[in-house]
């Protein structure tokens, strides 16, 4: 029997099966009608908690052109959900005799993953709060792969709430992977997370220098801007000009809106939000760059560049059809993709304790009724560890071993020799302590702040 393929991330998909898609893309954009029986019989389930236009009938477009039936609860107000069914089981209903794939979005961060545990049919990660929206990405890719006939190489401004824009998040990664450059342009206070600084630079090589981005005129006059490469190491290694890694030209202006849904009680943009306007596109650095936004927009993008050749945003939003019809096509195994899936790692329970997870609005804090917290180890020298559900890094000052009762400081050569599921996290002593374990070694003393 097949296994189950689910999109949770991008990273689900290697790069072959990722242009493969395009490829299929490209024959169902060619002719939208010809596969209409394709997925004749086939029903996917529509599971939105949080509102969307373009993503949730993108998908039912997509099925129907497919020869397919959709059934739909868009914002989940008159589900179960408000009588405090979890997401798990509403996962294992819905995935069971009712649909054959589930797309689902949800605000909390690593929902997705969550619903892949529960379900036995395909899940669609249609966007987990501010972590991921692979299916966006996937058509941003695939929006790049048409305009410009390819992504290597390319210089590709993200440009306004870089904090919290979980398509930002998701196509930085994929951009990362497929060897293009990446100039942050973000709106004041609302920069690219640490983490997925972070993660860019440890899992595909990323080097982040402070960017030169006065060509790009108004649209950067402001904005404290990071250039991110793959492709120049050896020379970034030797550059030290205060003024920045300059840019000279861009491929691709990615604009994003203030996703204020998401922004904490005291967060707020003050003194206006970067605006991309008919002088912005005058300069000369962006003369050849196209316009993107996932939409929806408020006033970032002015409607006086809607008529701009380079402006493909509603192209763009056109396109998520075939690319999605692609997705469906393949995880419902009505289309064939020879090439391997890359390997999925390895997810271990925290053993003992409290949810390590610092982040609130990760699933293991929201849905905790059916959520074991998990992690994934990232690296072993040093130990380094992410959640398994929404990716952010573990903090702990002490690490122990479940077998021996000992704990260790994280960068003792002896946890070297702990197995994986036996690895325990503590805050300091006093919780370490609390649970029966005893120091070794260098670890004595560590807990105290």
């Amino acid at each position: 029997m097949t296994a189950i393929r689910h999109l949770v991330s991008i990273d689900d998909l290697s790069l072959a099966e990722i242009r493969e898609l395009f490829e299929q893309a490209d024959r169902f954009a060619s002719d939208p009608r010809g596969s209409s029986q394709l997925c004749a019989g086939m029903i996917v389930a529509s599971l939105f908690y949080e509102p969307s236009t373009r993503t949730r009938l993108s998908f039912e477009s997509a099925m129907l052109r497919l020869g397919g039936g959709v059934i739909s609860a868009a914002e989940m107000t008159s589900s179960s959900a408000v009588k405090g069914e979890s997401l798990a089981d509403t996962i294992r209903v819905v995935g069971g005799a009712y649909a054959d794939v589930i797309v689902l979005r949800h605000p909390s961060e690593g929902s997705a993953r969550l619903a892949a545990e529960y379900s036995q049919v395909p899940v669609i990660n249609g966007g987990d709060g501010s972590h991921e929206h692979p299916t966006q990405t996937l058509c941003d890719l695939y929006n790049l792969h048409v305009e410009r006939g390819r992504i290597e190489g390319l210089d590709v401004v993200l440009a306004g709430d870089l904090k919290y824009s979980r398509t930002v998040h998701s196509f930085a990664y994929a951009l990362a992977r497929f060897g293009a450059n990446i100039v942050c342009v973000p709106q004041h206070g609302f920069e690219m997370p640490p983490y997925v600084i972070q993660r860019l630079r440890e899992e595909f090589g990323v080097e982040p220098v402070r960017a030169d981005v006065r060509r790009l005129g108004s649209l950067a006059a402001e904005s404290d801007a990071v250039y991110l490469t793959p492709q120049k190491p050896h020379q970034l290694s030797l550059f030290t000009d205060a003024k920045g890694w300059e840019v000279q030209s861009v491929d691709a202006v990615y604009m994003t809106r203030p996703q204020t849904e998401r922004y904490e009680s005291e967060e707020g943009v003050g003194g206006g939000y970067l605006r991309l306007e008919k002088g912005s596109m005058a300069a000369e650095s962006l003369r050849d760059a196209i316009v993107m936004h996932p939409l929806p927009r408020r006033d970032e993008i002015s409607s006086e560049i809607d008529s701009d050749p380079r402006s493909i945003y509603f192209k763009q939003a056109a396109r998520g059809v075939p690319i999605r019809m692609a997705i469906l096509a393949r995880l419902t195994g009505h289309v064939e993709h020879p090439q391997a899936a890359p390997p999925l790692p390895r997810h271990y329970e925290v053993a003992i304790g409290e949810n390590p997870c610092p982040n609130p609005s990760c699933v293991s804090h929201t849905e905790q009724r059916h959520v074991q917290a998990k992690f994934k180890l990232t690296s072993r020298s040093p130990l380094r560890a992410h959640c398994a559900y929404c990716s952010r890094q573990l903090s702990f000052r002490l690490v122990g071993c479940s077998s021996t009762r000992n704990y260790h400081a994280p960068d003792s050569t002896m946890l070297r020799k702990v197995r994986p599921d036996h690895l325990v996290f503590f805050a300091d002593e006093a919780q370490a302590a609390a649970l029966g374990f005893k120091p070794v070694g260098s670890a004595r003393g560590l807990g105290s702040p």
